[in-house]
């Protein structure tokens, strides 16, 4: 079975994604910049509305490039410990990221923010889809215990980049999960997942809502019908 991550940006969009029969969200806001931390209020709130998805943190303390200064580490490494000190009934995981300015991982700024996520499922985002060396990062990542990477294979859209993800995917192997993102929807997503074996996909199911970033119930369900999946 694909797992399937929809991003959302405020408590109703993880109510959506629960209620239609998504595997997880990836909590963010401001995603007009790219997506950002959101604040301890929204994550508790939307850990508290739901009770059996996961729920993935963004940890970014601002827009722009992944290159962080000290001030800024420090800044996210507080967010994630605040943020494990929620209650909460479903399994929280962090999605973090850090490169460096010549386009690799940090490894030092990465490896910092796997450890302070403990035990809890973490994944590089597609900041990943920055670095000048995809497999060579691969590499890196699951040295570093990242569980999984968010790519699209390359920049722009995953249906652009199939034998990207492909050759990804067979390189990671059983040691890193690769989640493929960018544009995908309903339409491509059974030929994406055949073509490339990835075993999860990461979508925003965008409603439009007089440009209010809302979460489209239909389109996640639709999605889900696309790989023969059944809300549960």
């Amino acid at each position: 079975m694909t797992l399937v991550e929809i991003c959302v940006e405020d408590v109703a969009g993880a109510r959506a994604a629960e209620a239609c029969g998504a595997d997880r969200v990836e909590l963010c806001a401001d995603l007009l910049e790219g997506g950002i931390t959101p604040s301890l209020g929204m994550i508790g709130t939307s850990l508290a509305a739901v009770s059996r998805i996961g729920v993935h943190v963004l940890v970014r303390p601002r827009g722009g490039d992944f290159v962080y200064d000290a001030d800024e580490v420090a800044s996210m490494l507080a967010d994630i410990a605040a943020i494990r000190r929620l209650p909460t009934r479903v399994p929280v995981g962090f999605v973090v990221n850090a490169l460096t300015a010549d386009g690799r991982i940090d490894e030092v700024v990465t490896s910092r923010l796997v450890a302070a996520s403990g035990d809890a499922s973490t994944t590089f985002s597609r900041a990943f889809d920055e670095v000048v060396d995809q497999p060579a990062a691969l590499d890196v990542l699951a040295r570093l215990g990242v569980h999984r990477v968010l790519t699209g294979g390359g920049r722009g859209p995953a249906a652009a980049h199939h034998e990207e993800l492909r050759a990804l995917v067979r390189h990671a192997g059983t040691r890193i999960g690769v989640l493929a993102a960018g544009g995908v929807r309903a339409l491509n997503v059974a030929e994406l997942v055949e073509s490339t074996g990835v075993r999860e996909v990461h979508l925003r199911a965008p409603a439009d809502d007089g440009g209010r970033s809302r979460t489209s119930a239909a389109g996640i369900t639709a999605v889900l019908d696309a790989l023969g999946r059944s809300a549960g």
